[in-house]
């Protein structure tokens, strides 16, 4: 009767412990870093700040997520700040801003980037590459985005850096820029998922089949297709953590307002919100990067923040479920 009790008790205490385990908080680390790298434009952008203004801290509480400090925001050092060059510039405030990535580093934690746009892919990767104790991991990268990013210096149309990122990630071009980031070894070709990719340069396109990159299509992540699990388990397979990179023209055109570079026929953020979340159910997915969300004075109604705001919810909600 005693070893009944006893062991009843300590079902009991099991049970219930495991009931607030599942029902404590997702620890949430936000940093925003509005240094893009553009000429010819503000060296800083508005965007993170109008994902943050929306009350971010509120309603991370509201969606079941714990900040585990006040919201970062990336800055220039002032030996920094004499520095020449944008993208030069721009590399530098990675550097800072994958030093305060590792610094909030720990378990079951979800890393949230604002991010000017798609160049500071390079600060969060590197910022992931190494844990809390200084060792190296593999990562791999899901990036949605209608564009491919893929372009070199040589086959690029426009010229703009930000159509090469995950190109430079991947150790392909630009590699003092990559490497003064802090990501001094590029990413495999096999740990890189392209998503919702629908207009590509010629001679990037060329690129893409080239190295037959891992991709998923627009109706792939709609339905959440078999494919997609196939090829996102695949990737989370073979590497340490993933990081879900989010260019917002990778929507439909209706939901980012005031964005100039969007394509027809793209997923809803309730559709890719969906997909989010079942990658954040997987504990390799650790991170989250919204980018090039149009601020306020070219979204004034603020669709386009309602769309990341709803990216970053389906993230929590996926690791409530792990």
């Amino acid at each position: 009767m005693h070893l009944i009790n006893r062991f009843s008790v300590t079902t009991i205490l099991a049970a219930l412990t495991f009931a607030a385990n599942a029902a404590a908080p997702i620890k949430v680390d936000v940093i925003k870093n509005p240094y893009g790298g553009s000429r010819n434009m503000p060296e800083l952008s508005t965007n993170p700040d109008y994902i943050h203004a929306a009350g971010l801290e509120r309603l991370i509480g509201e969606w079941g997520g714990e900040l585990i400090r006040p919201v970062q925001d990336i800055r220039l050092s002032a030996e920094q700040e004499r520095a020449y060059g944008d993208w030069n510039r721009m590399a530098l405030a990675n550097s800072n801003f994958a030093e305060v990535v590792r610094e909030g580093l720990q378990d079951n934690l979800i890393t949230v980037g604002l991010e000017a746009n798609c160049n500071d892919l390079l600060g969060m990767l590197a910022g992931l590459k190494y844990d809390s104790d200084g060792n190296a991991r593999r990562v791999g990268l899901v990036f949605y985005d209608s564009h491919g990013d893929f372009n070199v210096p040589e086959t690029t149309l426009s010229g703009m850096l930000g159509g090469m990122p995950v190109a430079v990630a991947a150790g392909h071009a630009l590699h003092n820029l990559r490497q003064t980031t802090g990501l001094a070894e590029p990413l495999p070709m096999s740990d890189i998922m392209w998503g919702g990719v629908r207009d590509l340069d010629p001679l990037e396109a060329d690129r893409f089949r080239e190295y037959e990159v891992r991709q998923v299509s627009v109706q792939d992540i709609r339905e959440i297709s078999d494919n997609f699990r196939k090829q996102f388990n695949a990737l989370a397979d073979e590497v340490d953590v993933v990081y879900v990179h989010v260019d917002m023209d990778v929507l439909e055109p209706d939901e980012v307002p005031g964005h100039p570079l969007t394509v027809a026929d793209g997923p809803s953020s309730k559709d890719l919100a969906a997909a989010i979340s079942l990658m954040f159910e997987n504990p390799k997915t650790v991170a989250l990067g919204i980018a090039s969300t149009p601020s306020f004075n070219r979204d004034p109604h603020g669709i386009s923040r309602q769309a990341a705001l709803n990216l970053i919810e389906g993230a929590i909600r996926g690791a409530q479920a792990r």
